[in-house]
């Protein structure tokens, strides 16, 4: 990996951290917050969208060019779905819960409340919304977080809606799921005061652990977003959309300020050469006769061949600029925007089907010299004339360095195009929505999660291990409540971080689980009503048959608490039944006769008494 000195390059870097809330209702109607699989829709319906102007009459440049390709988007609804979900009725008031939890928030990062909270609208037209704009308010301002390279200032701190779920592209345009949409969730942007992508990684961290404090957040893949904004000095500001993972912040900083470096070295050497876009053409003639599959493909079809000249851009359109990615990736990229499946470009050709020949040709037909390139998209006429215009003027761009736009992550901590950067004409008053008032008097600040695991330690003797398992885990917020009903907390620990993970391991789908089925299992035993070792098969019989109740799905089983009788019963048949090495091991027939009667028993009994019946029983023959 490349080593950059990012002091010198003037590295900036802002974090956007976006978290659902666990409330029991969305934002703005009282539908569940429940995520479901598409194949439970009951129903789908059609929407087209397309860009709306400002109060001042402003189309936003990003809705502009997302609406340029014109697609169906179809929605998933469900037998909760509401006319607020699907944009025929206004939406309701702000949800109390989803404000009381943000203001949580805003105390963890020292954050001031506004007065008044105005809900707006940011036009979306990508389809992740019915309505064709997000509402979103501004909550809170002026915070800040500590990482080891100093404080890093929180800007602003949002409540906005989720986006609707997307499920799949169609032959027309995106399939979405209506659960999601509406799921309260928490905005958190920092200033730009990131100057290395180690403390971009540290400040993610951070806010996601005071996140997690409040006990009020949804856990699981998906639940939570960072987007990263970077520049260096020579570059522009890019804003890094849908960052899924943590412990890619680091990587996508990276390489980030890599592209923008090489970036930078390609207008250097482009100026050098007085570089210069040509004007768009059809080249189709050239390609008649072509054994690329590509591009016959497209002609046999009625498409075109389009070609752009490039002056001077000879063996830069395939200069590398981040890992596996090169200039002509960000110009395919433009492309594909436009609905083609890419571009090729003379830097990688001849290749894929295309020959010297017909290089030759296209460099003739377009008038090139050997020091300049060529770029070429073959499709549908209309496709291939949009996507070429695109790449030109993304070429033109190169000619200037780094563009401003945003970006989408990809697995690989690389970074692909998606639409230029959103301007102010994008938000405007949501009028169907009254203001509120937020009050942080009355909000209770949260423990910080690293405080709960000294707490853990002290007051419930769990080992540090397994207080932290706990307080960082999903089911936290559930740990406290059973041991406030005076569950065993080792039990409640163990249980919740250890049993449901060997169960996972084990196939046992445990994700059917709910709270009421975990918080039953325990009180059970907390009441006697079943042993310690009862609990894991208990909660087998619960995630294989979760329309049970706990005390059914038990009875079912067989495994509740047996007495000291009927134990006594089971060990005595287990110790005659091995009698013979009873008498010739002793108490040393103990270990594994102990496994056979907690066999025999199937989680009806306590360990301790099985184990003090087993002793008498062998000291009586031994």
């Amino acid at each position: 990996m490349t080593e950059y000195d990012y002091e010198a390059l003037g590295l900036v870097a802002g974090l956007e951290i976006h978290q659902q809330l666990d409330t029991a209702t969305k934002l703005f109607c009282q539908c569940p917050t429940d995520l479901r699989e598409p194949d439970a829709a009951t129903r789908s319906f059609t929407r087209y969208l397309h860009p709306t102007r400002s109060e001042l009459g402003e189309l936003d440049d990003a809705a502009v060019e997302e609406s340029m390709v014109e697609r169906e988007f179809e929605y998933l609804a469900y037998d909760s779905t509401c006319l607020v979900e699907e944009d025929d009725e206004p939406p309701h008031e702000l949800d109390d819960e989803a404000l009381e939890t943000v203001l949580e928030i805003a105390q963890l990062m020292d954050m001031n409340p506004v007065d008044q909270a105005h809900v707006m609208r940011k036009i979306v037209v990508d389809g992740s919304n019915t309505s064709g704009f997000q509402r979103s308010s501004l909550v809170a301002t002026d915070g800040e977080i500590e990482t080891s390279d100093g404080a890093v200032g929180i800007e602003d701190l949002m409540l906005e809606e989720e986006s609707a779920q997307r499920v799949a592209e169609t032959d027309d345009g995106v399939r979405y799921s209506l659960d999601r949409l509406g799921i309260p969730l928490v905005e958190i942007g920092t200033r730009p005061d990131i100057s290395t992508p180690e403390q971009a990684l540290e400040a993610a961290e951070r806010i996601g652990m005071l996140l997690r404090s409040t006990g009020k957040v949804k856990r699981g893949l998906g639940t939570i977003r960072q987007d990263v904004n970077v520049s260096i000095e020579e570059g522009a500001r890019v804003e890094i959309k849908g960052v899924q993972s943590l412990d890619d912040i680091d990587d996508i900083v990276h390489n980030e300020v890599g592209r923008q470096v090489e970036l930078v070295a390609i207008r250097d050497e482009l100026e050098e050469r007085d570089a210069s876009v040509g004007d768009t053409q059809d080249v189709t003639a050239v390609f008649e006769d072509t054994d690329s599959g590509v591009i016959q493909g497209a002609l046999n079809s009625g498409g075109s061949v389009m070609a752009v000249p490039l002056y001077g851009f000879d063996g830069l359109v395939g200069r590398e600029i981040a890992p596996d990615r090169r200039l002509g990736t960000e110009f395919s990229d433009h492309a594909k925007r436009h609905g083609a499946g890419g571009i090729f470009h003379t830097d990688e050709l001849p290749a894929y089907g295309v020959t010297d020949e017909e290089v030759a040709a296209l460099r003739d037909a377009v008038g090139v010299d050997p020091e300049d390139a060529v770029a070429i998209v073959a499709d549908e006429t209309e496709i291939a004339a949009n996507a070429i215009e695109a790449v030109a003027d993304r070429a033109a761009t190169a000619l200037e360095g780094v563009p401003e736009e945003t970006r989408g992550a990809n697995d690989d901590g690389t970074t692909r195009y998606l639409r230029p950067l959103p301007g102010a004409a994008r938000m405007y008053p949501e009028t169907d929505v009254p203001p509120v008032e937020p009050d942080p008097s009355e909000v209770p600040e949260p423990e910080l999660l690293t405080a709960k695991v000294e707490r853990y330690q002290d007051e419930y003797d769990l080992g540090e291990g397994l207080a932290e398992q706990v307080a960082y885990g999903k089911y936290m917020p559930l740990f406290e409540d059973v041991v406030a009903d005076s569950v065993d907390p080792t039990l409640a620990a163990t249980t919740l971080e250890s049993t449901l993970t060997e169960l996972r391991r084990d196939d046992v789908p445990v994700e059917a689980l709910t709270r009421e089925h975990i918080e039953d299992v325990l009180e059970m035993v907390d009441d006697g009503d079943l042993p310690n070792e009862g609990v894991p098969d208990l909660l087998t019989v619960l995630a294989e048959e979760p329309d049970q109740t706990a005390e059914a799905a038990a009875e079912e089983a067989g495994l509740g608490g047996a007495d000291e009788d009927e134990v006594r019963e089971a060990v005595v048949e287990v110790v005659e039944r091995n009698e013979a090495q009873v008498e010739d091991e002793g108490m040393q027939a103990f270990s594994g006769l102990m496994g056979e009667c907690m066999g025999a028993l199937r989680g009806k009994a306590d360990g301790d008494l099985v184990s003090q019946l087993l002793r008498e029983e062998i000291q009586k023959r031994a």
